[in-house]
């Protein structure tokens, strides 16, 4: 079995650990403990799931049989995190985005690098079953040329979810709707579509709340094959919808609207595939299976295992950074950006 520890017992705590205790019922992985700077957290995660909790993150990382560490904490953070559990010889997990900006992601990757230690980015939409059904019909040509990759997020934010101190402020996330919420999806399309060659977008902050980061954006995508779309992502449509993917080709086209996957390919009937709607675009934004969460970590440990990158390689996290980053500039300038 795998030791595994956790660095930020928050909000995105809960499907990360109710992934881990299914896969130490499945004998593949032992959970050493957590971390979290605030007693009251590692209080309540203690008792809610009955592991060990460690009072600095030297204490967790010192601790015989761990193998792989997750980083769940706010995105200024994990660099420093990921060196010091590196540099104690532990594989890495860290939650998106792979850091506050692509520069300090960048340095992540490369320090990843140097330690010669399996690192992993938490994009576990990835790993949905209907995303996978949609990447692979892309791989195999079923869909025919990519013409056109859009996708649209249209999520809620309440103001209880805005109280948490820093939270939708640069100097704590980074970023907003795009790098804090959106990025799930805009990854997702990028997975499915390819790279982005350029991007002319928009964003702005809307009055609903004081936050310092752009809680609504839009952009136009043309993409390095040659095909064009478009996103739109915000955080003001109440009371939240799923998030969709809609990709054409010159042989039939998707739609992807969270966990449902529609299939429309020339000269067949059409496909469904149906695990429901509900992504967490709500007021409440944890209310999603954590089925992605358990594969996505069993895949890690099972890359672990075998001495090999993770499908979910830290350095898959860098282009939607990238592009987010170009996204903002060009909203900026008023011009394409590359990303």
């Amino acid at each position: 079995m795998i030791g595994v520890g956790i660095i930020g017992l928050g909000l995105a705590v809960k499907p990360h650990a109710l992934a881990l205790r299914e896969l130490e019922q499945a004998g593949v992985a032992r959970v050493i403990g957590g971390h979290a700077p605030s007693a009251e957290r590692r209080a309540a995660f203690a008792a809610a799931w009955g592991w060990p909790v460690f009072d600095s993150a030297a204490a967790l990382l010192a601790q015989p049989g761990l193998d792989l560490v997750l980083i769940l904490t706010p995105p200024r953070t994990h660099l420093p995190l990921a060196e010091q559990a590196l540099a104690a010889g532990r594989h890495i997990l860290v939650e998106k985005p792979v850091e506050w900006d692509a520069a300090r992601a960048e340095a992540l990757v490369q320090a990843a690098r140097r330690a010669g230690r399996r690192a992993g980015v938490v994009f576990q939409h990835r790993f949905r079953p209907a995303a996978l059904r949609l990447k692979q019909a892309i791989a195999e040509g079923a869909l025919g040329e990519i013409l056109s990759a859009s996708a649209s997020i249209r999520w809620w934010r309440d103001e209880a979810y805005f109280a948490t101190p820093g939270r939708g402020m640069k100097a704590r996330d980074g970023g907003g709707v795009l790098l804090t919420q959106a990025i799930h999806s805009i990854d997702l399309l990028l997975h499915l579509a390819g790279p982005v060659a350029g991007v002319r977008g928009i964003a702005r902050t809307s009055p609903l709340r004081a936050i310092d980061t752009e809680d609504i954006a839009a952009a136009a995508l043309r993409f390095a094959s040659g095909a064009i779309g478009a996103v739109d992502a915000t955080t003001v449509a109440r009371p939240g919808f799923p998030e969709r993917i809609e990709i054409a080709g010159t042989r039939g086209s998707a739609v992807l609207a969270a966990e449902r996957l529609e299939l429309h390919l020339a000269g067949a009937p059409a496909e469904v595939l149906d695990r429901g709607s509900a992504g967490g675009g709500g007021a409440d934004p944890m209310a999603f299976d954590h089925g992605p969460h358990r594969a996505m970590i069993a895949e890690m440990l099972d890359a672990i295992a075998q001495g090999r990158d993770p499908a979910n390689d830290i350095a898959t996290g860098l282009p939607v950074q990238r592009l987010i980053e170009a996204w903002l500039a060009s909203s900026a300038s008023g011009r394409e950006e590359t990303p």
